[in-house]
């Protein structure tokens, strides 16, 4: 099979990478820690608890958690083998060019660590979804690889018990980052992401083990990974049977609003003129809302994250009632006094938040663009 053959010479390239590599980075350079030890190992675990396991609300013995938390990095940092670590091993970052030979990106987090983190971080990656077969098999061509290019023979049944240690602690890291994006910065593409991500776990769970004993650790995993979370971060989603479409619209107060099409009166409206308006500088009054250093500028100088966060709270409300109940219809508008900059940026980022949470229809439209100035 192809894609097979793609992952087993990925994974090839990798065990180059980490021990060739070894012996030839200065890891007093890395760029944030220069091992990836018990300490880089809370952290991860960490960031589990504070930005995914928290924002639950679910009651926990805290104390018996950090235990059991101190004894698998102490477990997993006194590993055999530590080589070179690329940190984000996932299939984003790898190229292959026309001749089908692979190249890595996006190593710069890189650090000493053990080379079953990058396994883990590319097999379980959950937007992937291998089965376990392709991830069994392709373990064993990676220790094949691993053992050739090191010349001399793994412990296979110590390497495999921290390895799906390994997997744990990446799968965890992966959910706290979808945790944070999701749940704190309110990106619509990890939210979505966290039902996967927790499912993947939970299949981990019912099949193998991290190799110490952690019973706090595994009954806080058991409420994440119960169905009723995972029904929770579920969204109703739009399928090709759905019939209704958002129409999202930007428009200019001066111009007025536009006029709703279907048969339900009309929709919402949001007057985007609280917002600091690019327009009044000279650097961006050509431009629009579709440029990318208005977005800069609306992301880094004004409250517009702040506002559309609010934005997605309403109109999720609406969005998810009409798929279950059926409407053809909705109609959302964003209005700014020359509906080039505020209320186009707006459009386009609410378009993008419905698509990726809900698979929605979307219709969009800038009505105002022919008075854009040019």
């Amino acid at each position: 099979d192809h894609v097979y053959g793609m992952y087993k010479k990925s994974l090839n390239k990798l065990a180059e990478l980490q021990i060739k590599g070894h012996n030839l980075v200065d890891y007093s350079k890395c760029l944030t820690n220069s091992e990836f030890g018990k300490q880089a190992i809370m952290a991860d675990l960490l960031y589990f608890k504070y930005y995914f396991l928290d924002a639950l609300g679910k009651p926990y013995d805290k104390q018996k958690l950090i235990d059991d938390f101190e004894a698998l990095s102490n477990y997993l940092s006194h590993t055999e083998h530590k080589y070179f670590m690329f940190r984000d091993f996932q299939s984003r970052n790898i190229m292959v060019d026309d001749k089908e030979e692979v190249h890595f990106i996006d190593y710069q987090g890189g650090m000493n660590g053990a080379p079953q983190y990058d396994v883990a971080s590319l097999l379980w990656q959950a937007r992937a979804n291998l089965n376990q077969e392709w991830k069994e098999s392709l373990l064993e061509d990676y220790m094949d690889s691993f053992e050739q290019i090191a010349g001399k023979p793994l412990n296979r049944e110590v390497f495999r018990s921290q390895y799906h240690g390994y997997v744990l602690i990446r799968l965890l890291q992966v959910l706290g980052a979808y945790g944070f994006r999701g749940l704190f910065e309110r990106k619509a593409q990890f939210l979505t992401s966290i039902p996967l991500a927790l499912s993947n776990i939970k299949w981990f769970m019912e099949h193998h083990n991290v190799g110490i004993s952690v019973p706090t650790f595994k009954q806080v995993l058991d409420i994440c990974v119960s169905d009723a979370i995972i029904e929770q971060f579920t969204p109703i989603q739009a399928t090709d049977e759905t019939p209704l479409v958002v129409t999202i619209s930007s428009f200019s107060y001066k111009k007025g609003i536009p006029v709703d099409a279907s048969e339900n009166g009309g929709g919402f409206v949001f007057d985007m003129r609280g917002i600091l308006n690019p327009g009044r500088f000279d650097d961006y009054k050509k431009l629009s809302g579709l440029d990318k250093s208005v977005k800069d500028f609306l992301e880094q100088r004004t409250k517009m994250s702040n506002f559309l966060n609010s934005v997605f709270d309403i109109v999720d409300i609406s969005v998810s009632n009409y798929i279950e109940r059926g409407f053809a219809s909705l109609a959302v508008n964003f209005g700014c006094t020359g509906g080039q900059h505020r209320s186009v940026y707006a459009a386009e980022a609410l378009a993008r938040h419905l698509k990726n949470k809900f698979k929605v229809k979307i219709e969009l439209t800038h009505t105002n663009t022919d008075n854009w100035m040019r």
